[in-house]
Parts: structure tokens; C-alpha cells; sequence
């Protein structure tokens, strides 16, 4: 499989139902294959202000071909004004997970 072909993207949102929503969303239209959930406790800056949040983290499996499709999607679901969307590479994977990736995250 081609390098970079499949990318862990990182998506912070505002409780579980609104990660929910973005997931089902998500696989419904084959942009993921899977979201993970993990509740984490945020500190940025904000328009100057530090700010802190309890978020959740989802952490989501696709293909790099279907990340812009994925951010447009998940900007249309997210409250945030900005939305962290980061796609990161992976590297190395088992070849049956990542043609699992593959197989499901399709975009169609």
C-alpha cells in the first residue's frame, strides 16, 4: 500500500453527543472506517485568554484521499468557530487493518 495512503485525524469536540453525532455522520458517509472516544481535559489560548475545557477526543482511521471531504463534514456538525482537524500519517499499520481502512473508508 502506498505510503501516507491512510492518516489518524484528530478532532476535539464540545461532549459525547456532539462527538457522536460527528461520527455517525462520519461512517455514514464512508469518510472514516473508525472513531475512538477519549474524554481529555483541554488548556488553550483563546483570543488571547487561556482557557480551560473538558472535551472529547476522537480519533478517527481514514484515507488521506477522503480528508477534505472529512473537515467540510465535520465543519458543517461542529459548534466550534475553529475546530482542531489535524490528519496525522500512518506510518506503519497491520496490512489487514489498514485494507480494512481501505475498504471502508471509501467516500462513496
Amino acid at each position: 500500500m502506498p505510503i501516507n495512503e491512510h492518516i489518524v485525524v484528530l478532532v476535539t469536540a464540545t461532549d459525547e453527543k456532539q462527538a457522536r453525532q460527528i461520527a455517525r455522520r462520519l461512517l455514514r458517509e464512508k469518510l472514516a472506517a473508525c472513531v475512538n472516544f477519549v474524554p481529555v481535559e483541554s488548556m488553550f489560548l483563546w483570543k488571547g485568554d487561556i482557557q480551560e475545557e473538558e472535551e472529547v477526543l476522537m480519533i478517527i482511521k481514514t484515507r488521506t484521499e477522503t480528508f477534505d471531504a472529512l473537515m467540510s463534514a465535520v465543519k458543517i456538525v461542529h459548534s466550534y468557530d475553529t475546530p482542531e482537524i489535524i490528519g496525522m500519517p500512518i506510518v506503519m499499520g497491520s496490512r489487514e487493518y489498514l485494507k480494512w481502512i481501505t475498504d471502508e473508508a471509501t467516500g462513496k
